[in-house]
């Protein structure tokens, strides 16, 4: 039971984590449309790269969430009869 319990928490905290990133993606296509309008272009490389590597990590924490789920319903297995 601990460790459904400590799934548990992370789980939320890695939501949350992702739900920050998400938003951060978005202030990045805001600002990149921003400037895009000003005609500065030179931004965009840039926000293009940052927003990648936050696709990288969320696309790792996903993995990693997904990997945890499969170890745990694996050691939860309720025993054959």
């Amino acid at each position: 039971m601990e460790t459904h319990r400590q799934g548990t928490t992370l789980f939320t905290g890695i939501c949350v984590l992702i739900g920050l990133l998400v938003v951060i993606q978005l202030w990045l296509v805001a600002a990149c449309l921003d400037a895009l309008r000003a005609g500065e272009t030179g931004v965009l490389a840039a926000a293009a790269a940052a927003s990648l590597v936050i696709l990288a990590v969320n696309a790792g924490l996903l993995l990693y969430i997904v990997a945890f789920d499969a170890r745990l319903r694996h050691t939860q297995r309720p025993p054959r009869e």
